[in-house]
């Protein structure tokens, strides 16, 4: 195989961690070819939550700059009785977070954020971005993978040194993979989102205010549901996010289901609360689906990364924030193993592997948490109460300090 084509990294998929894996890659001097399935680059989702770990990424890579303008700095994460409306815990953040974890923790639309990837991934010649192309197989050889791509009904092959899938939780790639390397498919969690994102000046925006603060993360928490709402888009909105228990619905980053499923998850709440989640709708219901697989990697040159390796529930925050960690410390370990990919793709799955897991479990605390009831929520109740602000966030140092350091290689 020559050089240039042991160089080419193929990727699947142009979500937040495709793009990211574009930029790093391209930064330490690989030439990229990106497939996307779609004819045109669309934000799915809505608001998302960006931890000092991730823009400590996007601000090496250049995009942190072009976010900014675009996203909000909230000065604090609020924990709220969604019954009562008193305040549990507050963790600080705006300039604290900043000086504690030494990168802007940072809430956007998923929009803003890949449309700054798309501007700093336009500036490279060393990135092409292909969409309305559909990878359909993968052959690999003792040194290469060439993935069989669908352009617009034509068949076309695409070779190189390392094929990514960043191709999300219902990956394609991974699909494919499965029927010869034994990947797993997504399973729905049990869990549905509601989401809907509300103007500041209309009237959901003006009941938010009255029980939330403009410039903090708020999770207001209750047996049955959690709702999170946070400023997006220079503050003008607010993204609203209400996680309840529910029966699976279509598979896709949208779908219908009944509101009066999260009516009723929300019995026993305040009464703004209550009417902000009536004025807000119609709310745009999500299927929470994951990924667990004992595999990431193939010696022979693929990697999943992001939520096509291991889709996890929005409950710590960090799916965006994976994908970007993902990217980026797997396009560092491929250079730092010029040659042997092999060995990069070994050394790389087994760093991420403990983190990822950790940051699973630290989800599923949280969803325990949130959702507790009867004596179980007092006793969490009185937790937080006694926490100081300090030690909350002490909590978080492993999560949002983290930074990426480089393997020697012996």
């Amino acid at each position: 195989m020559t050089e240039t084509r042991s160089r080419q990294i193929v990727i699947a998929g142009a979500g937040i961690a495709g793009l990211t894996a574009a930029l790093a890659f391209a930064d330490r001097g690989f030439p990229v070819r990106l497939f996307e399935q779609a004819r045109q680059l669309e934000a799915a989702g809505a608001g998302l939550q960006l931890s000092p770990n991730a823009t400590r990424i996007l601000r090496r890579l250049g995009v942190l700059d072009r976010l900014l303008p675009n996203a909000v700095r909230p000065q604090a994460v609020v924990l709220k009785d969604a019954g009562s409306l008193r305040e549990l815990a507050r963790v600080p953040l705006g300039e604290a977070a900043e000086r504690r974890w030494g990168a802007p923790y940072l809430v956007a639309h998923r929009a803003d954020l890949q449309a700054a990837l798309m501007t700093a991934v336009a500036l490279r010649p060393d990135i092409e971005i292909i969409t309305g192309a559909r990878v359909t197989g993968i052959a690999v050889g003792p040194q290469s993978v060439t993935a069989a791509v669908e352009i617009d009904g034509k068949a076309t092959n695409a070779a190189g040194g390392l094929l990514v899938a960043a191709d999300g939780v219902w990956s394609s790639v991974r699909a494919g993979l499965a029927r010869t390397a034994g990947f797993a498919a997504s399973r729905f969690s049990g869990e549905i989102a509601w989401r809907a994102t509300v103007p500041a000046e209309g009237a959901a925006g003006q009941t938010f205010m009255q029980i939330g603060a403009t410039d903090c993360v708020t999770t207001f928490l209750h047996a049955g549901f959690h709702m999170v709402a946070y400023p997006v888009s220079k503050g003008s909105a607010f993204n609203l996010a209400a996680f309840n228990r529910g029966e699976r619905i279509a598979e896709g980053w949208s779908g219908h289901a009944d509101p009066a499923i999260l009516s009723a998850a929300m019995r026993g709440t305040a009464a703004t609360l209550a009417k902000l989640a009536a004025l807000a709708g119609p709310w745009t219901a999500f299927p929470i689906h994951t990924v667990a697989q004992r595999r990431w990697t193939m010696p022979e040159g693929i990697a999943l990364i992001g939520d096509a390796a291991h889709a996890m529930t929005p409950f710590a925050a960090q799916g965006a924030a994976m994908g970007i960690e993902d990217a980026s410390t797997l396009a560092a370990l491929i250079a730092d193993f010029p040659g042997d990919p092999a060995q990069g793709l070994a050394i790389w799955e087994n760093l991420r592997r403990p983190r990822v897991e950790r940051v699973l479990k630290r989800g599923a605390l949280n969803r325990l948490a949130w959702h507790a009831r009867g004596p179980v929520a007092i006793a969490r109740n009185l937790v937080l109460a006694t926490r100081p602000a300090e030690k909350l966030a002490a909590d978080l140092d492993w999560l949002y300090g983290w930074e990426q350091r480089k393997v020697v290689r012996r």
